[in-house]
């Protein structure tokens, strides 16, 4: 890869990550505000955004450490709630060509929501380099370590941050890239059936588990539908001689 696409990879990272910062920084703020409030150290607050580094599990942990349930009970939460990261993996996996396996290895610990979509959608446009992918996993990460900090030490200067609507421009922004995934085939049906799961799920079995089994009913729509009829190879495709 020359040095001009790979400076070209890294500016459109940083370019496609700008957006999701200004979601990103309120949402860490105030989880490094609730952290230490529900009586995490700075350090722990600090060592939980640096290894797990997945914002909805890191709030229902800090949430249930203050509830103070039984450790299982907070590792099968966390689980349940990043289990999406595994069917993510497996999805962009598939476009990690380029990448070498330590590369692959880094890429899937920053595997977070909007970096798988920008991702998959990169690849769609002109395929996935590692320069694209680490700049803009880069950003997302430096950011919410950076302003998570700022959280855990000024925290008691953030009140009421959903007044000002940006606790939906996380969802926003994802469900934006989502959307723009409509020309794939079989998309209305496993979107629907994905988030038609996920809603009963939450209505029945509640939290988190909406988010588990949602995705994995979408999986198994797209795998059926994905399969050739009559277990062949897909149409149009011939083996070679």
């Amino acid at each position: 890869m020359s040095v001009v696409n790979r400076s070209a990879d890294i500016r459109d990272g940083i370019k496609d990550a700008a957006p999701v910062l200004m979601a990103v920084a309120p949402f860490s703020a105030v989880f490094g505000a609730v952290a230490i409030e529900q009586g995490l150290s700075f350090h722990e607050m600090l060592l939980a955004c640096l290894t797990i580094y997945a914002v909805a599990s890191q709030y229902v942990m800090v949430e249930l450490l203050g509830q103070n349930v039984p450790a299982w009970s907070v590792v099968l939460s966390v689980f349940a709630i990043n289990f999406r990261h595994v069917l993510y993996s497996a999805a962009i996996g598939r476009s990690m060509a380029r990448f070498s396996g330590p590369q692959r290895a880094a890429a899937f610990f920053l595997l977070v929501d909007p970096q798988y979509a920008a991702s998959e959608a990169r690849a769609a446009r002109s395929g996935l380099r590692p320069a694209y992918y680490f700049a803009y996993a880069a950003c997302v990460y430096v950011t919410w370590i950076a302003t998570a900090s700022l959280g855990g030490l000024f925290g008691s200067l953030i009140e009421n941050v959903e007044r000002y609507g940006v606790d939906f421009i996380l969802p926003i922004y994802f469900t934006g890239l989502v959307v723009g995934f409509h020309k794939r085939p079989s998309f209305l049906p496993v979107l629907g059936i994905s988030a038609g799961v996920s809603l009963a799920a939450y209505f029945t079995l509640g939290t988190p588990w909406h988010i588990t089994l949602g995705g994995l009913a979408g999986l198994l729509v797209a795998a059926v539908l994905a399969r050739p009829e009559g277990g062949g190879m897909p149409k149009g495709e011939k083996l070679s001689a």
